[in-house]
């Protein structure tokens, strides 16, 4: 097991990944609109562009295999935390939650929460921190982790 940045090498796998678990956890609960959104989101042109803005990929390999991904956006938004269906519930999205909060900027770390996902980022330590909301036809539960709350040391 390990944890790296992304590269460019990558793209394609992570892609794939993002859409995999999509597809099986979220578009199930979604309309046409929303599949079509994140579809957009999580392409390889799409993640190249952010990898060059002032976003932190990082990766989670398990011999030598990408099985998950984590977007951090501007230091403050986790935009994406994707694993394989098949290395779900395994501690992979727990650990790249870990090892992104030294790039975080500030001591609040927020994310848009697809609604089935909720229940896991509680179980790294963030809250509901607003109401549930919708954009582009993906609904999502605002949440966030701060920096000097104990479950922090738990993670």
């Amino acid at each position: 097991m390990s944890i790296r940045k992304v590269n460019s090498a990558d793209l394609c796998g992570v892609s794939t990944i993002c859409i995999d678990a999509f597809m099986e956890t979220i578009a199930p609960t979604l309309g046409k609109k929303g599949i079509q959104t994140f579809q957009r989101i999580a392409s390889r042109g799409s993640l190249e562009r952010r990898m060059d803005a002032d976003n932190e990929m990082l990766v989670y390999e398990n011999n030598g295999e990408v099985v998950g991904f984590l977007e951090l956006k501007e230091g403050r938004h986790i935009a994406m935390l994707f694993v394989s269906p098949g290395a779900q519930k395994k501690g992979v999205g727990k650990s790249l939650v870990s090892a992104m909060l030294p790039y975080a900027k500030n001591d609040i770390v927020t994310v848009s929460a697809s609604l089935t996902s909720v229940s896991a980022y509680r179980q790294y330590g963030f809250e509901c921190s607003g109401c549930v909301s919708e954009s582009a036809g993906l609904t999502y539960q605002p949440m966030e982790l701060k920096f000097n709350k104990p479950k922090h040391a738990e993670l």
